[in-house]
């Protein structure tokens, strides 16, 4: 064969030009991926040996020891990737390096069927993610011969990325493939072995074959070591693992030096095959609350890694889970960043938030304790989950944990289930109030008969159970009602007392002229004034309609600059309260308007909200002292 046949200038396919100057510029979101590219196709490589060694060992070569070589030279700004793997001829160098959509990989999966299938399980896609070399080298040179052929069967592929690139056959002693990537100027990092093994083991610690390296320094010249675990500790069977390994596996895989709180180890077969190896961290994670934060569970597909805190993976209500989904089949798009809508995606997460779930009732079920730890830890981020998945808003909710009328202090321990076995004969409705602490919930005088008659009421002061609430409107058949909106009617609940309809109405129509003079003088601040039966001790509270936002809800929004629309609330007030009883004797219009004010900023204040003028307030209040 003479020269010329053996060396040619060869123009890329139009799409692979594009992708050249989509690569370089802005397809990937960081530079490092080439690295986990290469090696990524590079163990697909050693893979598809191994594979067809099956049948055909004399593939070998003799040389069983399959992994990855990386090296870099300073002086000559090169960095080399070397594989033992299968390696390509002529032909298949021209399919695979010169055109897009032809991966070597995906064809050998439609080459096989049957149980043969099964044991090809590790075996990635090959082609496009080579291309991701050309964001930090500005010339890439391509070296392989195909295990089994004769060295003079060596074939070097070299491109600057422009548009083209030469193809020869050259010798090549050892089987597989040899990349050098001759690095831009700006990319010096690139040329310094502690960042390397950064990216290796962020990339790549746990692909199945080790990726060696020369060790530094002149004592100990000639010396390689291998620089990953080279070991996917979650395809190993449990049985072979102990908690030490699922622990130190998460220190890496967290970067959290405490160990977790739970552990979830799967191997799922069926339609879709793929691993879970999840954790729940014992502390929050520091990024728990930023919303760009992209820290969570990672993607791996046959080991190697993809991408990390994705959506399409884990909900955020479950942002907390650390681990890694290991998927067998899921197929990738062209930058591996961006996962494609697909049936296998869904099933994964489907299946990975069922699993959580299951664990965390367990937990709540089994210890107690350890659950008290995990919801004070997580457990506003859990409450999401009411309003963002619907299809386990059920399972959730037996989640929730508040705090209660029927325990002291601010800890949310109290479970509905809880609530609804202690609720006694005759209660249709799961009581709740909502507030913006737990001292404005616990001391709120829409509490005050609740207590008086011994009824159970939840005290909600998460900032988002105010959402939490208009999305679970029942639980165990029982609905979720608001003590301060709308009129109170606890129907078997309610005494003799209370349920002394002509006794009411005569308390209502002897104090109607009163309220008439204070809607009169607070028109502009309440809808309504109207005589209750809900306080015992405070002279007035404010109450919302029943499909109306509620008072607590108003104030967050309009913190948050949010429009809101503008509901007046309900002043109810206490015929018993001797403050009532002395204002309904009342001439002095002066005095009536005076007190009138006091009132509506009192019932504002017991429920933690903020005046308008509190000068006024004070100047009232000392008019009143004196």
């Amino acid at each position: 064969m003479s020269e010329q046949a053996q060396k040619e200038t060869m123009e890329f396919q139009a799409e692979v030009t594009q992708l050249l100057d989509l690569m370089i510029h802005s397809l990937y979101s960081s530079k490092e991926i080439f690295l986990r590219e290469l090696i990524s196709n590079a163990s697909d490589a050693a893979d598809k040996l191994r594979f067809e060694a099956l049948s055909d060992e004399s593939l070998f070569e003799g040389d069983t020891n399959l992994h990855v070589f990386i090296d870099f030279d300073k002086e000559a700004r090169t960095i080399t990737v070397r594989d033992n793997g299968i390696g390509m001829n002529r032909q298949e160098v021209t399919d695979h390096i010169g055109t897009i959509a032809k991966s070597g990989t995906r064809q050998f999966f439609e080459s096989i069927s049957g149980d043969a299938a099964k044991d090809a399980h590790l075996i990635g896609q090959f082609g496009v993610g080579f291309y991701s070399a050309f964001i930090v080298a500005d010339r890439v040179t391509l070296t392989t011969r195909r295990a089994g052929l004769g060295t003079e069967h060596g074939v070097r592929w070299e491109s600057t990325g422009d548009g083209g690139f030469t193809l020869e056959t050259v010798e090549k002693r050892d089987r597989g493939t040899e990349i050098v990537l001759y690095l831009r100027e700006g990319e010096e990092e690139f040329l310094e072995r502690a960042r390397l093994t950064t990216i290796i083991h962020k990339y790549a610690d746990h692909i199945p074959f080790p990726i060696r390296m020369p060790v530094e320094g002149e004592e100990k010249q000639g010396e390689i070591e291998t620089v990953n675990q080279a070991s996917a500790l979650w395809t190993r069977p449990k049985s072979e693992l102990t908690q030490e390994d699922y622990d130190t596996f998460y220190r890496h895989v967290a970067h959290d030096f405490e160990a977790p709180m739970a552990t979830l180890h799967q191997q799922l077969e069926g339609k879709y095959e793929y691993t879970l190896l999840l954790y729940i961290p014992s502390n929050p994670p520091f990024d728990l609350w930023d919303r760009d934060a992209m820290h969570g569970v990672k993607l791996y597909v046959r080991r190697v890694f993809i991408m990390e805190g994705s959506e399409e993976l884990m909900p955020r209500y479950l942002r907390f889970v650390r681990g890694i989904i290991d998927s067998s089949d899921l197929p990738l798009n062209v930058s591996r960043e961006l996962l494609q809508h697909n049936p296998a995606v869904e099933a994964m997460k489907k299946s990975a938030i069922k699993r959580v779930l299951g664990q965390l009732e367990e937990m709540a079920r089994d210890d107690a304790e350890r659950y008290a730890k995990f919801w004070e830890a997580f457990g506003t981020v859990l409450k999401e989950g009411i309003i963002e998945d619907a299809a386990n808003r059920e399972r959730i909710a037996g989640l929730l944990r508040f705090s209660s009328t029927h325990e002291e202090g601010d800890t949310q321990s109290a479970s509905l289930a809880d609530y609804v076995a202690r609720m006694p004969e005759g209660q249709k409705a799961i009581y709740y109030l909502t507030a913006d602490s737990y001292a404005a919930a616990s001391h709120s005088p829409h509490l005050e008969v609740f207590r008086a008659k011994g009824i159970e009421v939840l005290l909600l002061h998460d900032r988002i159970d105010e959402w939490v609430t208009s999305h679970l409107t029942e639980f165990d058949g029982k609905p979720l009602q608001s003590i301060t909106k709308g009129e109170l009617d606890l129907g078997d609940l309610d005494d003799a007392e209370s349920k002394d309809e002509e006794a009411q109405k005569a308390e209502e129509e002897e104090f109607k002229p009163l309220a008439e003079s204070i809607k009169k003088v607070l028109e502009d601040k309440v809808k309504e004034v109207r005589v209750t039966h809900r306080l015992t001790e405070s002279p007035a509270c404010l109450v919302s309609e029943g499909f109306d936002i509620s008072t607590n809800l108003e104030r967050i929004l309009k913190q948050a600059g949010q429009e809101v629309p503008d509901l007046k609330p309900i002043l109810e007030i206490n015929p018993k309260h001797p403050l009532l009883a002395r204002l309904k004797d009342e001439k002095d219009e002066k005095a009536v308007a005076e007190w009138s004010a006091i009132l509506f900023d009192q019932a504002v204040l017991s429920e933690g909200g903020q005046l308008e003028d509190p000068a006024g307030f004070v100047r009232r209040i000392n008019g009143m002292l004196v």
